[in-house]
């Protein structure tokens, strides 16, 4: 068994990250509903950190495939779990500051994959997990848009003799709904990916014989990333519910239906997907419904490359911090 001073280090890093995650991912369940003035920023939390904390609590599916399914839990060691760590907390942070919303999905895949290439070399890297990878990013941009897109038309369609004030009062009741179903799937979801990293680090440091997740784990993560949202939230409200396009509450029931509809699909499949990616492709479908020009392409643009840039440069930071660390350990 490791000594467990470096395993409890370990184990605040996991912490740490999944509270960034709370900040700065969570917060996309709950965007659509304080921009339409369904809930005051407070409830929205309120409701976030609570049906957040339901969905990890939910299923294991997605833990088990971000804990033994991306990199080879026999060929790393504790210091490929720290670094990738540090780097989600650095990439993450750095977005938050500057309010956009990045996918903790793949900064925990690229900091594991990073961190472990610098620890093993190629043959780390497990193709089942990464193949549901891909199949997450199809869900989180083509399923995201489509079904953000078709549920907004079929809603205008059904109420097309409706008068407005009555579909905003009902949408304005039924976007709470949609919210805590929203809320819930992200837990399902991306809650589960750091209780997957907490898990191996337990793994790794001899303290459990089998990857397996305790329930004392789901707690800790879960109340975690519940604080995280609670804490720092409101920066990505902002840009994610505010500043992307303007929205009603029809509007933010489609798109948070749609959103959680796929990640959760993809959480009983143990399918980890971005959720950031997910809840703005569904943001621009239902957007898209009224005119291209409805959609802030810019602000679009911007998390398009925070996007982009996650892979790469937690990726990079995990390889470097493990590098240095194999030298230090």
């Amino acid at each position: 068994m490791e000594s467990f001073v470096p395993i409890g280090v370990v184990l605040l890093l996991v912490l740490a990250a999944e509270f960034v995650n709370g900040w700065t991912d969570a917060p996309n369940a709950i965007a659509t509903v304080v921009s339409t003035r369904v809930l005051s920023p407070y409830q929205a939390l309120g409701l976030a950190t609570v049906l957040n904390v339901l969905g990890t609590m939910s299923g294991t599916a997605v833990a088990a495939t971000i804990g033994k399914g991306i990199v080879k839990p026999d060929a790393i060691g504790l210091a490929t779990v720290a670094a990738a760590m540090v780097a989600i907390v650095f990439w993450s942070t750095l977005a938050w500051y500057y309010g956009l919303p990045t996918s903790e999905s793949h900064a925990l895949i690229a900091g594991l994959s990073g961190a472990g290439l610098a620890t093993a070399g190629s043959g780390v890297l497990l193709w089942d997990g990464w193949r549901k990878v891909l199949i997450g990013l199809v869900f989180s941009t083509f399923l995201g848009f489509l079904g953000g897109l078709v549920i907004t038309v079929g809603i205008y369609w059904i109420f097309a003799r409706t008068r407005p004030g009555t579909i905003r009062r009902l949408f304005g009741r039924l976007q709470i709904l949609s919210a805590a179903f929203m809320a819930f799937s992200h837990g399902s979801n991306d809650g589960q990916k750091f209780i997957g990293a907490f898990t191996l680090t337990l793994l790794l440091g001899g303290l459990l014989p089998e990857f397996r997740v305790p329930l004392w784990v789901i707690l800790l993560c879960a109340l975690t990333m519940g604080l995280g949202t609670a804490v720092g939230g409101w920066r990505i409200v902002k840009t994610m519910g505010l500043r992307l396009t303007k929205l009603e509450p029809v509007h933010g029931f489609a798109a948070e239906t749609a959103a959680a509809g796929a990640i959760e699909i993809a959480s009983r499949l143990g399918i980890p997907l971005s959720t950031t990616h997910t809840i703005n492709t569904s943001i621009m479908g239902v957007g898209s419904t009224r005119r291209l020009s409805a959609v802030r392409w810019g602000v679009g643009r911007e998390m398009v490359i925070a996007w982009i840039l996650t892979f790469p440069v937690c990726g990079l930071i995990a390889w470097a911090v493990a590098k240095v660390s194999l030298l230090l350990w």
